[in-house]
């Protein structure tokens, strides 16, 4: 078995230990460092809030084609009323939290049908933005 040894090494500057320690003349380069290492983490933030919006588009998108297609069989509207959205708005809001009212839903429903094909969505937009735009466009011409 081996004893440790007990001598004491030399204490070395951080510069000779191998550690990054910013000097005066590398000043330049720690700034040059920070800016790309705020590029890189601002692109990654940007990345993760486009992900976001095309999983969020694409749950609308599938939770208007559920009330077009299941409860409603296809039609405009379904056949047992509005009391329907209300209870299913009321469930989901409970479970998960707002962003599922009745108007919200049936925005998600005039998503759907606005656009039928998921593979027309265009991934550049948000939620917010067919909201605003599109679906909305859709609903004044729309059956209330």
């Amino acid at each position: 078995m081996k004893k440790k040894s007990t001598k004491k090494t030399p204490n070395k500057s951080p510069q000779e230990a191998g550690a990054l320690v910013p000097s005066m003349s590398s000043a330049g380069s720690l700034t040059s460092l920070l800016a790309n290492l705020r590029s890189v983490i601002l692109e990654a933030r940007q990345q993760v809030i486009r992900a976001v919006d095309v999983v969020q588009v694409r749950t609308c998108w599938i939770v208007g084609r559920h009330i077009v297609e299941f409860e409603q069989c296809g039609q405009p509207r379904a056949a047992y009323g509005k009391s329907v959205l209300a209870q299913v708005s009321a469930q989901l809001t409970a479970e998960f939290g707002k962003g599922f009212d009745a108007s919200n839903l049936r925005y998600m429903r005039l998503f759907y049908q606005a656009f039928p094909n998921c593979d027309a969505l265009r991934h550049e937009l948000s939620w917010t933005h067919y909201r605003a735009t599109k679906v909305k466009r859709k609903a004044k011409g729309a059956q209330p």
